[in-house]
């Protein structure tokens, strides 16, 4: 017998089936937006992200969570082919994102509040700049569209350095959005807003994900803000996956009420038996 073991509950059909199909047809999972396999990302002595595999299901809203150092932002960046992973692979709409990032750079976007736009360019002229990059032929349409639908046009001449911390998330917003991606990543997109601004950030979020069929993959430590958008999600604590199901199974299985009190079971190493008091002791590892 070996030493005892937290007891996970499993993870659910729709995780298992997305894994499953990815491991069959990995070579050609074009129609797959992500899929993460046995991803790793070490700096010197430090282990960032420790073998984790996910696939991401189209038209789903997936939350990332996890504390401070977690690993959650250097997964995002290894998703964007931004950092090259230390082993393993990440393959978004099929294409090997190490090598062939810009086969579908087209097809994703990111935001970030942490992310600042060059400052001393209006807002308008960074927007054309990622209009540019992005390939977008009708830039001076989609950008006033754009703007028109995030509220920002009465922003689009003022330097982005300028803006409060609201518009500035709104303006992020509005260059994620520019070429209607279809794998949209964001982190922490509502932090440091009030929670007028935050809850229209998360509706404006929400609608676009239903009229553009888009898959979300949503970093946050707002519980509230999780349970709203999310579908499903992946918990990470060390750089490895601790839990990965539906937010609604997550509360039936660790007996609670709120995402919140299981994020902190999770992370503080209850396992789901002693987080809903169960009498009965934790099974062993054989």
């Amino acid at each position: 017998m070996g030493e005892a073991a937290i007891i996970r509950p499993k993870r659910g059909t729709q995780a298992l089936a997305m894994h499953e199909r990815v491991n069959e047809s990995w070579e050609s999972a074009e129609t797959i937006p992500v899929a993460v396999r046995d991803l790793t990302k070490v700096y010197g002595t430090v282990t960032a992200v420790d073998r984790i595999s996910f696939t991401l299901a189209p038209r789903s809203t997936v939350a990332l969570l996890g504390g401070n150092g977690a690993g959650k932002t250097t997964t995002i960046a290894m998703l964007l082919g931004l950092v090259v992973p230390t082993s393993g692979e990440v393959r978004v709409f099929g294409a090997d994102m190490s090598r062939n990032r810009y086969q579908v750079a087209e097809r994703l976007n990111f935001q970030s509040p942490y992310v600042d736009l060059p400052m001393r360019l209006t807002v308008r002229q960074n927007l054309t700049v990622y209009a540019g990059l992005y390939g977008i032929a009708n830039a001076i349409e989609r950008i006033a569209f754009i703007a028109e639908d995030l509220q920002i046009t009465a922003l689009l001449d003022r330097p982005t350095g300028k803006l409060s911390a609201g518009q500035k998330t709104r303006v992020g917003l509005a260059k994620a959005l520019l070429n209607a991606p279809e794998l949209l990543l964001l982190d922490e997109p509502t932090a440091s807003l009030d929670p007028d601004t935050a809850d229209w950030i998360r509706q404006k979020l929400k609608e676009y994900a239903d009229a553009r069929d888009a898959t979300i993959l949503l970093a946050s430590h707002n519980m509230a803000e999780v349970e709203r958008l999310a579908d499903r999600v992946i918990l990470l604590d060390s750089g490895r996956i601790l839990e990965d199901e539906a937010s609604d199974v997550l509360l039936e299985t660790y007996g609670r009420e709120a995402l919140e009190d299981v994020f902190l079971d999770v992370v503080r190493g209850r396992s789901w038996r002693e987080a809903r008091g169960d009498a009965a002791p934790a099974r062993r590892a054989s």
